[in-house]
């Protein structure tokens, strides 16, 4: 069995490889074999830590770092629909978004979109039976996304603060998407007329057991001017023809 090294001594190596001493001196000094030093480093750095900057990605509620509002919009759409936050070793945090893994594409923009947020972030994407895991760790998930908390999104309350609702008001586009991708679907119903036939009409479904999740699908589509309805308790319609074509301008089909 392996030595078990003190807290101290890997904090005291870590805190070494980050002002540069070298792998080889470093694992002299604190007594242990250079392979551990470079996999303390390496768990380190999928910790949200960067090797050479003690601080790691600055955040931009914390830190005033810059923020691009626009990937940030769509990616809160996400995190709110399906999306979570636990907490990790040494005080960081794993961001992960749960979506269908018959939707490459999206997969990848969802992975995508976490660079674009976390400047530097190596999302993971790990399978599972029917779904992706898009998995990233930062210290300030928490920060950006305050609607994190204990328990199920539907048993607590759901609140924007004013800073992401000015986002939203500028990008309510990027957040439906992340919305209606999340929770969400387009399909196609059919009705018949008078004489028997049918005809066939798009039609997007929003579903979601908070009604404060709901609430702010539903401000956004206001702000569009986007007819939407609400067809049973935990669930948002959007039937009309003029409505389902700009949502197809911005959301469209998964894919």
């Amino acid at each position: 069995m392996g030595h078990v090294r003190s807290r101290e001594t890997v904090e005291s190596a870590l805190a070494m490889s980050d002002a540069g001493v070298p792998d080889r001196v470093n694992a002299e000094i604190h007594g242990v074999a250079l392979r551990t030093i470079r996999t303390w480093r390496r768990r380190y750095q999928r910790e949200g830590r960067i090797c050479g900057g003690s601080r790691g990605t600055p955040c931009p509620r914390c830190d005033g770092a810059a923020l691009d509002e626009e990937a940030y919009a769509l990616l809160l759409g996400w995190y709110l629909g399906d999306g979570s936050i636990a907490r990790a070793r040494r005080d960081v945090f794993t961001l992960q978004i749960i979506n269908d893994e018959r939707y490459a594409d999206l997969n990848q923009e969802i992975a995508a979109t976490i660079k674009l947020v976390k400047p530097g972030a190596s999302p993971c994407l790990r399978g599972g039976s029917t779904a992706i895991r898009v998995e990233a760790r930062w210290k300030h998930w928490p920060c950006v996304f305050p609607q994190h908390g204990p328990g199920r999104k539907h048993l607590r309350r759901i609140e924007l603060t004013d800073w992401q609702r000015e986002i939203v008001a500028k990008y309510p586009e990027q957040l439906l998407r992340g919305l209606f991708h999340s929770d969400g679907c387009r399909f196609v119903n059919w009705a018949s007329k008078p004489d028997g036939k049918r005809y066939y009409y798009a039609r997007y479904m929003f579903s979601n057991e908070s009604d404060d999740i709901r609430k702010i699908l539903t401000d956004a589509l206001d702000q569009l001017g986007i007819a939407w309805r609400q067809p049973r308790r935990n669930a948002i319609a959007v039937s009309r023809r003029e409505a389902v074509g700009v949502l197809d301008g911005f959301v469209g089909p998964k894919s």
